[in-house]
């Protein structure tokens, strides 16, 4: 779904999911959230893929660090805008990440490598607290999700390559299913649903889609988890 000449916000959105209960603002909290982590099992994910993959690539291990910044007006989620120059997913927002390297010893040590490369966030500000199930990109990923909260006082340094902005959504309003579009599209021989989370800032829309907005979906899911 993320082809030369497709537009995702020129598709209709077909279903807002504010029927859904919003997460309480103190399950939101860095110790609710370390204490989650360490204590409710991981659940099976409510969207574990884009759905197929383009025809002639093969899986690809990859991770990807889902940076939860502990501000002291609440948690924000760090994202970041791609370039419109690359190959996949050229211009949408997503997590730090990229594929796992031969040298690296599990998801956690790609995910924090890829992070420093792409926008100079140092391990020492990181402090992992869990997973979440691996997703499916169509553009063949097999991507596992790595959950962090950061200290405050970080700096970022945006490898520019591969990295045109990184900025911070407030977890409360990512975990809020009345956010949460639904947008349904045929392609050739397939129709499938993606997921939508626009965010307003500052008089620019960020559309927040596609694996991101599943994987903060599926993060979303995993919090309502034994409650």
């Amino acid at each position: 779904m993320s082809g030369a000449g497709f537009d995702p916000r020129e598709v209709p959105v077909s279903q807002v999911d504010e029927h859904l209960p919003v997460l309480p603002p103190d399950w939101l909290q860095p110790a609710a959230l370390r204490q989650h982590f360490a204590e409710v099992p991981l659940a099976l994910p409510e969207r574990p893929g884009d759905g197929g993959r383009f025809a002639g690539r093969e899986p690809r291990a990859a991770a990807v660090l889902v940076p939860l910044v502990m501000r002291e007006g609440g948690v924000q989620v760090l994202l970041t805008r791609r370039t419109e120059h690359l190959r996949d997913h050229a211009g949408q927002i997503s997590f730090p990440g990229g594929r796992v390297e031969e040298g690296d010893a599990d998801a956690w040590a790609t995910a924090l490598r890829e992070a420093e490369e792409e926008i100079g966030l140092a391990a020492e500000w990181v402090e992992p607290i869990g997973q979440l199930p691996r997703y499916q990109t169509v553009t063949a990923y097999e991507v596992q999700p790595c959950v962090a909260l950061l200290r405050p006082g970080f700096v970022l340094r945006l490898d520019e390559g591969e990295v045109a902005e990184a900025f911070e959504v407030p977890l409360g309003f990512l975990m809020d299913p009345a956010r949460h579009q639904r947008h349904r599209v045929r392609l050739p021989g397939v129709d499938r649903e993606f997921l939508s989370m626009p965010w307003q800032h500052e008089g620019r829309e960020y559309f927040i889609w596609g694996a991101t907005a599943a994987m903060l979906r599926n993060l979303y899911h995993q919090l309502r988890q034994g409650r």
